[in-house]
């Protein structure tokens, strides 16, 4: 490659990544994912990849556990079975604290082993129509979601994007990533109602019971008791040691083989953007690969004490604030080769990369749902209400999670 080629590539790289910080192109409507696909057509177009590397350098294996994994949490949703969840905690958790701790355990539960994005779309307006019938601040429960979501897909391999990209980087079995995890997970789930309890006194500190009935929950019974089997089987076939690839990807042509919903709407729920988004960021990280990550430079930053675990935290924590969680684990995947112990550096890249999306609102895109939506029904959740509990979540979270690690 000569080095007009090695210069438009890191040029390309460069300009990519800070697209994806930036959230858009300004001047231009364009976003992540637009800029992800722009990013990789220009490493094409400059010569850094030809067409048969860029093939190579897309993993199909990670976008169809995704697209699976979605398929299953569109069924479920328009089976009404998370309504009829939600209906289940206000019927049980008759004290503000009550429906608090009730709403961080289900949002956490779910990202655990469904996709913790996924999770933020279906349960947030919910959780509003709850609130609201209750009469009570939707602020902290709102909170709850978005930190509860985050800090329970940390738990397992099919939790969140970047651990299904982890996943397939460091073949880390399913049990074996749990194992790990989980611990640390639920721990972070107790912080997340102590904290968000602490900051609100004026929510919590009220023990009158609530009055107001659960919320009518519409079920399609046929599909729910599908889906729900279904998903318990997928369960069930990852802890067993299957491909998670294979068995998402069966799980949703099954999914796919129903006389109750229309293919096309299934469709419409699928996160299109972000699976071209991955696509995209393969290719740009493959042509920055070529192009500057030669064998020694990868070693000289190695060298820098990537392969001590709280190093390894803090960077890749500050990557994921600066980039988003999933391009930062793509930037760090080069330097892992090296290390003494690589199943527990990506087991910390993981934890770090997953509770780091806590620490503000632009954290994570699960954040960025729960806002959206949040505005969208007329509630705000302003970058301070947010910080306030993310921060010490994120700290005592990764500090919890070195420590058992």
């Amino acid at each position: 490659m000569n080095e007009a080629v090695r210069f438009a590539a890191v040029a390309v790289f460069a300009a990519t990544y800070v697209v994806i910080a930036l959230g858009r192109l300004p001047g231009f409507r364009i976003d992540r994912a637009g800029a992800a696909l722009v990013g990789a057509s220009l490493m094409l177009a400059s010569g850094a990849l030809s067409i048969d590397e860029v093939s190579r350098a897309i993993d199909f294996s990670t976008l169809a556990l995704l697209l699976g994994m979605m398929i299953v949490v569109a069924n479920l949703r328009l089976s009404g079975f998370f309504r009829l969840v939600n209906a289940a905690v206000v019927a049980r958790a008759q004290h503000p604290l009550a429906l608090l701790a009730a709403v961080t355990l289900a949002a956490g539960l779910f990202s655990a082993f469904l996709l913790n994005d996924a999770i933020c779309l279906v349960m947030t307006p919910l959780v509003i129509e709850i609130v609201r019938r209750l009469r009570r601040d939707p602020v902290p429960y709102l909170l709850a979601v978005a930190m509860a979501a985050n800090i329970g897909s940390a738990a397992t391999i099919t939790g969140n994007p970047q651990n299904i990209l982890i996943g397939s980087f460091s073949r880390i079995p399913y049990s074996v990533f749990a194992a790990r995890l989980s611990p640390v997970a639920a721990l972070g789930l107790v912080l997340t109602v102590i904290l968000v309890a602490l900051m609100h006194p004026s929510e919590f500190r009220n023990r009158e019971r609530f009055a107001a009935r659960p919320p009518p929950a519409h079920l399609h019974r046929p599909l729910a008791v599908k889906s729900v089997v279904v998903v318990l089987v997928m369960m069930a076939a990852f802890f067993a040691g299957q491909p998670p690839t294979k068995v998402a990807l069966v799980a949703g042509g099954v999914m796919l083989l129903t006389r109750a919903v229309r293919s096309d709407r299934i469709y419409r729920d699928i996160d299109w953007p972000l699976l071209l988004m991955f696509a995209g960021l393969f290719v740009v990280v493959a042509g920055f690969e070529k192009a500057l990550l030669s064998p020694p430079l990868v070693a000289a930053v190695g060298g820098l004490g990537l392969d001590r675990p709280t190093i390894l935290a803090v960077v890749t924590a500050a990557l994921s604030n600066l980039v988003s969680n999933v391009p930062a684990v793509l930037v760090i995947k080069p330097f892992l080769g090296g290390s003494l112990d690589p199943q527990r550096a990506w087991i910390i890249v993981a934890m770090a990369s997953t509770f780091a999306g806590n620490l503000t609102v632009l954290g994570s895109v699960a954040n960025l749902i729960v806002v959206q939506l949040a505005r969208a029904h007329g509630v705000r959740i302003g970058f301070w209400q947010y910080f306030r509990v993310g921060a010490p979540l994120t700290l005592l979270t990764i500090v919890i999670g070195l420590w058992w690690l």
